[in-house]
């Protein structure tokens, strides 16, 4: 069986994201521990380069995982801390247009603020080439909160196997797993939520060209 692919996309660019990333390769390399050969691969990408940056969000991966700030002032985009770089849903989904390919993991967690809202979830849609589990966040969030549940995310994805499941459907049970995880943890409710987004029109025109 494959290894499941990690692709992490850092498109924040200061320490704050480079310690979240840290953290989640060390989260990736301890569960290939002990292991004559490992379980995860992880693809790592931080870039400035908007071609590299849209090559790497149009990986075939289990997982894509993307830190970035969430800006939604104009359109839904990634954006860095000195917001010298910002890439934006519907430059990604032009890309999509003239290739004929676009986001191709079964799970794709949007690790910035207010990620989650409807704007977000409509604007990635026409990014997609298949369904997929979107994991995004309904408020503000840091460093903290993000450390807490990719770890418990990580840990869920990895409990079995996924024999008979899809990438997107183990990522429903990781992400729900994740949500009590944390919620038992901190006591607090889960900034992180998961939903089940398909392809828009636009994006399967995309597809057939």
């Amino acid at each position: 069986m494959k290894n499941r692919l990690i692709t992490l996309v850092d498109l924040g660019l200061d320490s704050s994201f480079d310690a979240s990333m840290t953290f989640v390769q060390g989260i990736t390399g301890n569960i290939n521990a002990g292991w004559d050969q490992p379980v995860i691969d992880v693809n790592f990408v931080r870039t400035r380069d908007h071609e590299t940056a849209f090559s790497a969000l149009t990986t075939p991966s289990t997982v894509l995982h993307v830190m970035a700030h969430g800006d939604h002032s104009e359109e839904p985009s990634f954006l860095s801390t000195d917001g010298q770089t910002q890439v934006s849903l519907k430059s990604l989904a032009d890309w999509f247009l003239d290739r004929q390919w676009g986001i191709a993991s079964g799970v794709v967690i949007a690790d910035g603020c207010k990620t989650g809202i409807g704007k977000w979830q409509r604007a990635i849609r026409d990014c997609l080439q298949d369904d997929i589990t979107y994991i995004g966040t309904s408020t503000v969030i840091g460093w903290y909160e993000a450390t807490v549940f990719c770890s418990a995310f990580y840990g869920a994805l990895v409990r079995n196997r996924g024999l008979g499941r899809t990438p997107a459907e183990q990522g429903w049970d990781a992400a729900n797993r994740a949500i009590r995880a944390y919620e038992t943890l901190t006591d607090a409710r889960c900034p992180y939520k998961p939903v089940l987004l398909t392809p828009s029109r636009r994006a399967l025109r995309s597809l057939t060209g």
